[in-house]
């Protein structure tokens, strides 16, 4: 049926909240969920109100599709909530503790991080920076990116952090749409022993037309290098060392309203410019703080590991505002997860004590891959929570992740959320929840969900009915942390995210619930293949070949069929540790029958493609539309976000080679 997703794959194991984790978990009251949905308004109020207000909100929200609106007349800031009330409460406690790739370390408190902030804030200010200005921030993951982040919050500028990978037309583009009138950058940055050319990529930028931009600040992280010549423009560009360490630390926090502007960060579809998402200021922090407290766990002594860079939303929800609204204490890493062996997360671990770690699925599928001895090689034992985030996680890499990185004592949330949706919006309360491995499980407490059909019917199966047919999942209701819109550009807000089912969220995702009410995502529908008829999950299929003992990633697209029109294709990555007869002819068809007794004869692959690699975006997704490209024979199309452009054109030489 086209209307509906078939899901097909099936997962029986469970695992409850131990009695010890349950006992000292933030949320540990199963009624929580009953309490919110009564009255989310309130229960969303109740959150909102742990954040310190200059003046009280009178309404909690107004919402009219697509437009929402959180606690009316509210005045906060940002700064204020993550740091200043810190600083003055507990001044001495770490905020932030840093590691860099080459192994240098620092460790900043709430006291020096107040002070800090306010020292580029002024920096900021005496180069022109007004309220309701944008900043561009273009930084390796250093501590300063964070302190940029929050100076811009402290003096009612709205920031947009373009991540470091980012190529120059990508950098021109975002500081044009946004209009920014400063760039912040480094001289460079460390990326697997290699130096990161972030101020000659700025350079390049502005060389194509930056029209609105005035200054660059330069922080020095490499310093004098004969490859990375840093090459300053008078007028222009000014070191960060020269104007923050004359400024004062003294810079009160502007009065924001809670529906003021925080942060634009820039998301890219599979077509098109990208769109520059907007959060505003009461809101979020209430979304990110409620979400850190009780999906997180965070306490007061926590080292929270998110692996995440600050140029994605991740590293903004779950690195800075949500953890340092609730004074946490955050662990900061530059570099990469392989440099200078794949034990370095370990290392860190080990090294730090931290006690949550935050990752990708994307990540967890390359540990498995380079095999167990790395993690064991380490003393994981201060881990108590994990987490996963930023695609679904099949099972057997929730599996791995829980025995090798957890020992099997820790809880594993694994998240659904976006940019759009600026918090998470699905994901187990770890003292709560019993889990199921590849399920995202329950919305967080205030949240609404739905499964849709094609017609905008709402097939969400009642409590308690067996439902194996997946649709698309829609948010049918406001909450604060919800963007505002696409920046200057509303027409393509509503388009976007409101006009297929009106009046409701439409994520762009599939998924399907359990009889437990458990949601099940099932991949961008846009990932989704129409086989003889039947419309499979991507996901579903590659996690039935992850759990094929060889396998340690893959990755699968639909092609072109004369007959069933579209067959499927699976591009597999194996184990380092697996050992075959020799005949990989062999070892594809057993592969393929493989996936026909996990799923169905349905979802057999027609390909098994063995490789290397697979092409990912520098934030670690596989760019399925570039496989597609390949299994079709066309032109490849822009490649300028991979982490390495060379994987794909490899990889379509050598799948030419095979179909020939």
């Amino acid at each position: 049926m086209s209307e509906t997703i078939q899901t097909l794959l099936s997962e029986e194991r469970r695992f409850a909240p131990s009695p010890e984790f349950a006992a000292q978990a933030n949320a540990n009251d199963p009624a929580i969920y009953e309490r919110a949905d009564a009255d989310y308004e309130a229960w969303w109020k109740g959150w909102a109100d742990q954040l310190d207000w200059f003046e009280p909100y009178h309404t909690v929200c107004e919402f009219k599709a697509p437009n929402a609106k959180w606690f009316l007349g509210g005045k906060l800031n940002a700064a204020y909530n993550c740091v200043d009330r810190h600083a003055e409460r507990t001044p001495d406690k770490r905020a932030i503790v840093f590691e860099g790739e080459p192994g240098d370390s620092r460790t900043i408190t709430y006291r020096e991080l107040k002070d800090e902030v306010s020292r580029f804030a002024n920096a900021l200010m005496q180069l022109g920076v007004e309220r309701g200005d944008r900043v561009c921030i273009y930084m390796p993951m250093v501590p300063e990116l964070a302190i940029a982040m929050l100076a811009c919050a402290r003096i009612g500028a709205a920031h947009s952090v373009v991540f470091g990978g980012f190529s120059a037309d990508s950098l021109q583009e975002r500081t044009n749409d946004a209009q920014c009138k400063v760039i912040v950058t480094a001289d460079g940055g460390w990326r697997r022993g290699s130096i990161v050319p972030l101020k000659r990529t700025v350079d390049e930028a502005l060389e194509k037309g930056c029209p609105s931009v005035h200054k660059v600040i330069v922080l020095e992280r490499i310093g004098p290098d004969a490859t990375n010549p840093v090459a300053m423009v008078s007028g222009r560009d000014i070191w960060w060392s020269e104007i923050v360490s004359v400024q004062s630390t003294d810079c009160p926090c502007a009065s924001m309203d809670s529906e003021d502007l925080l942060y634009i960060l820039y998301t890219s579809g599979s077509t098109g410019k990208p769109k520059g998402i907007t959060h505003t200021t009461g809101g979020y922090l209430t979304g990110t703080m409620a979400t850190s407290k009780l999906a997180l766990d965070l306490k007061d002594d926590d080292l929270h590991f998110c692996t995440a860079d600050c140029g994605w939303v991740t590293g903004h929800s779950y690195i800075v505002y949500g953890p340092m609204a609730c004074g946490a204490t955050v662990l900061m890493y530059e570099g990469a997860p392989d440099t200078p062996e794949k034990d370095r997360f370990w290392r860190i671990i080990e090294k730090h004590r931290a006690t949550i770690l935050y990752t990708a699925p994307t990540a967890i599928r390359a540990f498995m891959k380079w095999g167990a001895e790395y993690p064991r090689r380490c003393d994981l034992s201060s881990l108590r929570l994990l987490g996963s985030v930023g695609e679904p996680i099949n099972p057997e890499a929730w599996i791995w992740y829980q025995e090798e990185i957890g020992g099997g004592r820790c809880p594993v949330i694994d998240t659904w959320w976006q940019t759009e949706t600026g918090a998470m919006m699905i994901t187990p309360l770890p003292g709560i929840t019993e889990t199921k491995p590849g399920s995202a499980t329950r919305t967080f407490p205030g949240i609404s969900a739905r499964i849709y059909n094609e017609e905008g019917m709402d097939i969400t199966p009642a409590d308690g009915s067996r439902h194996e047919v997946g649709g698309f999942l829609v948010l049918d209701r406001p909450w604060p942390s919800m963007t505002r819109g696409i920046f200057n550009d509303p027409d393509r807000f509503e388009k976007t995210y409101w006009s297929k089912f009106p009046g409701r969220y439409f994520a762009g995702d599939g998924a399907k619930l359990d009889e437990d009410g458990y949601f099940w995502l099932l991949g961008r529908v846009d990932d989704i293949m129409l086989v003889a008829g039947h419309n499979i999950s991507t996901m579903e299929v590659e996690s039935a070949l992850v759990s094929h003992p060889a396998v340690a990633e893959a990755a699968v697209i639909g092609k072109t069929h004369e007959l069933k029109g579209q067959a499927i294709a699976a591009f597999v990555i194996l184990r380092s540790d697996h050992r075959h007869d020799g005949d990989p002819a062999h070892l594809v068809n057993e592969i393929k029958a493989h996936v026909a007794h996990k799923i169905g004869p349905i979802a057999r692959p027609d390909d098994v493609f063995i490789t290397a690699e697979l092409p990912k975006t520098r934030s670690g997704k596989i760019m399925r539309r570039l496989l597609r490209d390949v299994a079709e024979g066309r032109a490849l199309g822009d490649t300028t976000t991979l982490a390495d452009p060379n994987v794909v054109a490899s990889l379509k030489d050598k799948y030419e080679s095979t179909e020939s």
